[in-house]
């Protein structure tokens, strides 16, 4: 397969797609919208920015897949795969090793991907050594009935960093956390007491997302996430959405109490191109044996700088 960088000239393949993409990741696809609308088609051919997409062809068949990197992130994330129709074509692998050697070349340890479970795509991630790390729902928080202004919630300040720091290594699992890193900056929301809720937002035209952190022993779970709703800086009229992973599955029964609205389940997954060892070199990543070859980066060893 003919696997290429999207250019200009791949505008009218774009727009042909604009409604056959396979998003993967759901913070972005509910807060910006469809990955191949037009203000996105922009995004990828901006140099700048650390967003990319490639463009493969083979006998007459397209296949289009994007990714995204935050400078001083250890992780990149998967955008989309298309056209959904697609994605069990035997090609499809080698353009997420495509994808894969780029976040590499940005300095990405881990490339993440989400996908309902029962997606097509499930084979062809697993095949160029994605593996599920966690499980996720979104939860639809239209139909919740906002609780009280004053249930404790405010504006994270640079105080509360630290202890925000540690409530997520409370909760996290250790061996996720290298790929969940914690908060690194003083935002989202936290509740006063005793800062064992904690939730971090993510702000899109189309839609708002929450990411809770909330400790197993917090008090009145029910009418704080409520009340979280009333918080919500510059909501307007965006719906709201809240993201439980698999380490806070007690949540659930608490937002269906609420009236919330669950998705189907996804597989958040991970593919890991670097690890970091003790003497802080980069060490080759163990990579499950497949016809597809091992990005370049799994391959690269630095030595230690002096």
């Amino acid at each position: 397969m003919n696997i290429r960088p999207l250019d200009l000239l791949d505008l009218p393949t774009l727009y042909r797609f604009r409604d056959e993409a396979l998003s993967l990741d759901s913070a972005r696809l509910l807060t910006r919208g469809n990955p191949l609308g037009a203000g996105g088609f922009m995004s990828y051919l901006n140099p700048v920015r650390h967003i990319y997409s490639a463009v493969g062809n083979e006998n007459g068949t397209t296949l289009l897949g994007g990714m995204i990197h935050t400078n001083g992130d250890p992780f990149a994330r998967l955008l989309y795969l298309a056209p959904n129709t697609q994605l069990t074509h035997p090609g499809l692998p080698q353009l997420i090793e495509h994808l894969s050697i780029e976040a590499g070349n940005w300095g990405a340890f881990h490339i993440l991907a989400e996908v309902d479970e029962n997606s097509e795509a499930f084979p062809a991630l697993r095949l160029t050594g994605f593996s599920v790390y966690a499980w996720q729902r979104i939860w639809d928080l239209s139909n919740v009935v906002p609780g009280a202004v004053t249930n404790g919630w405010q504006k994270v300040a640079s105080v509360n960093l630290p202890a925000i720091q540690a409530l997520h290594h409370q909760i996290v699992p250790p061996l996720l956390q290298p790929v969940e890193p914690a908060p690194r900056h003083a935002s989202g929301l936290t509740c006063s007491e005793g800062t064992r809720c904690y939730a971090s937002l993510t702000h899109g035209t189309r839609g708002i997302l929450l990411t809770p952190l909330i400790h197993p022993e917090a008090k009145n779970v029910a009418d704080k996430l409520a009340g979280l709703l009333n918080h919500i800086p510059d909501r307007r009229s965006r719906p709201v959405y809240l993201c439980v992973r698999s380490y806070q599955t007690w949540l659930e029964p608490v937002l269906e109490d609420l009236g919330a609205k669950a998705s189907q389940r996804q597989a958040v997954m991970v593919k890991h191109l670097a690890r970091l060892v003790k003497d802080e070199q980069l060490a080759r990543a163990t990579q499950p044996v497949t016809a597809v070859p091992a990005s370049h980066i799994s391959r690269i060893e630095t030595k230690r700088e002096k």
